[in-house]
């Protein structure tokens, strides 16, 4: 009975080390998904301009504690670059937008090019070296696959 016991329990510790390190390897990791690149976003869906060169835009909710790190961190590298602006966007408050994007966690963070084209994204929180690489490929006008 002891043996079963331990062994259950060294299964148990083991699949939750494997689900960590799982999570912790996608979780702010900047994708290109699906048909992103083939949508646009603009001034009207955003309710702001978007940057001259380049547009962060961050879904959040009122109680992410993630999102206030990620406020921080894209307001950082948007100070760091010209012509990139920041925009954060309520997610319980843009349901419709959330919901044709497949927003499905905060923070979200969408990179989008000059035109608005969609780039590349990350559920969770980002880190600062990603969203600047992130934004070489937004500035560049690489396609969102490259």
């Amino acid at each position: 009975m002891t043996t079963t016991g331990l062994v259950v329990c060294v299964a148990v510790l083991a699949a939750a080390s494997l689900f960590g390190v799982l999570h912790r390897r996608v979780n702010g990791r900047l994708t290109v998904r699906g048909r992103d690149g083939e949508r646009r976003l603009g001034a009207a869906e955003l309710g702001a301009e978007l940057g001259e060169r380049a547009t962060l835009v961050q879904f959040s909710s009122a109680f992410c504690q993630p999102c206030r790190a990620t406020r921080r961190t894209l307001a950082e590298v948007t100070g760091m670059v010209d012509g990139v602006a920041h925009v954060e966007l309520d997610a319980e408050e843009r349901l419709e937008l959330v919901r044709e994007l497949g927003i499905l966690k905060t923070p979200t963070v969408l990179v989008l090019d000059a035109a608005g084209r969609i780039v590349r994204r990350a559920a969770g929180a980002p880190r600062k070296a990603d969203v600047i690489a992130a934004l070489g490929v937004a500035v560049s006008g690489a396609t969102p696959g490259g």
